[in-house]
């Protein structure tokens, strides 16, 4: 894995070796986001696609938030403008799911859910969204099959393109849900576009036997969780941060054990948060809110998991007792089986029990 930036990692070595070392869940990560940067190299040789310059430091600020970077949603969305010119060939598509996953399995992500946009994978080329879809799928079936990680996947649906699109991908979804896409999830920017017009597509999907996930809360008030919850039937938030606005939609949340994804790094690269101090996280545990931490893009963001927690401990104020329930709290929210949910809960239960997190 090669998404860290240069410069020296400042967590302590004793902290980051145990955290590195917790079995851990990421709900919320973009494969679109989880490019390896030398992979992007070679794609780009293999291409033709012009870049910079052949070396990682040569094009690195053009698909990562470097520390020169200006901290807003545009610039942190600009990076992926630059990845969509990668997805050039079937084989760079699997390439990427494949590496997505075993990036997270060397972080000791035992379990994943990857988010993939099959309209952003498509567009440059005109591939069919079916045929890419599949070759996601195929990827990530190898790469379950040769690392220690169980992977599940979320179509998502862009707020800015169609209703038709979203149609489209959805019933995409539905026709997979025996080759584990197990939901939808609906991404963008709610401080522009509202995500009303899509609640018949997101009717479709639950009646279907899909998992519903919404991105609310970050880049737009509680106003756009409230039409998350009411409009869309969100089962969980993706990010939900500004929730803290509402002390009704706290409560509401509270009450109905709505899950959040929270991820530190990019809501501060994006403006979100103005520091890792700063950000929302700890009071949202406080609250008593059911909170996850997740990572969204590493390679956008220049980090893993284990970097997540460990600004949360070292920067953020959570205790490690607060990062075993947040780590808990993931496995319950999981979009498995019942039955497979609560293999996992027991999963990660026993391994936190020998781990010195109190």
């Amino acid at each position: 894995m090669d998404y860290r930036h240069s410069h020296p990692d400042h967590h302590s070595r004793a902290l980051t070796r145990l955290l590195h070392s917790l079995p851990k869940i990421d709900l919320h990560r973009h494969l679109e986001g989880s490019l390896r940067l030398s992979t992007m190299a070679a794609i780009a040789g293999d291409c033709g696609l012009e870049l910079p310059g052949a070396q990682v430091e040569q094009f690195r600020h053009l698909v990562q938030v470097v520390p020169e970077d200006r901290r807003h949603a545009d610039v942190f969305m600009s990076k992926f403008g630059t990845l969509r010119e990668f997805y050039r060939s079937p084989e760079a598509i699997e390439r990427v799911a494949y590496e997505a996953v075993a990036d997270a399995a060397a972080d000791n992500v035992v379990y994943l859910e990857l988010l993939f946009t099959p309209a952003a994978l498509a567009r440059k080329m005109g591939f069919a969204l079916e045929d890419v879809t599949a070759w996601v799928i195929g990827a990530v079936e190898r790469a379950q099959a040769d690392f220690d990680i169980d992977v599940r996947l979320l179509v998502t649906i862009n707020r800015h393109e169609s209703v038709e699109l979203g149609e489209q991908q959805v019933e995409i979804a539905i026709a997979n849900r025996e080759r584990g896409v197990v939901g939808v999830n609906l991404a963008g920017a709610e401080n522009h576009y509202s995500g009303a017009p899509f609640a018949d597509v997101f009717r479709r999907a639950r009646a279907a036997g899909l998992h519903t996930a919404i991105h609310a809360g970050e880049w737009a008030g509680a106003e756009s969780i409230a039409e998350a919850l009411d409009v869309l039937g969100a089962e969980r938030l993706g990010h939900g941060v500004r929730v803290l606005e509402s002390d009704r939609l706290v409560a509401e949340a509270r009450a109905r054990g709505i899950t959040f994804e929270v991820c530190p790094t990019s809501n501060v690269q994006s403006g979100v948060a103005p520091s890792y101090g700063a950000h929302p996280l700890g009071a949202m545990v406080r609250a008593g809110l059911r909170t996850t931490i997740n990572t969204d893009a590493p390679s956008v963001s220049g980090i893993d998991l284990t970097d997540e927690y460990a600004h949360a401990v070292e920067e953020m104020g959570l205790s490690l007792a607060d990062l075993k329930q947040c780590l808990l709290n993931a496995a319950h929210a999981a979009f498995l089986p019942d039955a497979e949910r609560a293999a996992l809960v027991a999963r990660i239960r026993a391994a936190l029990s020998d781990l010195p997190l109190s």
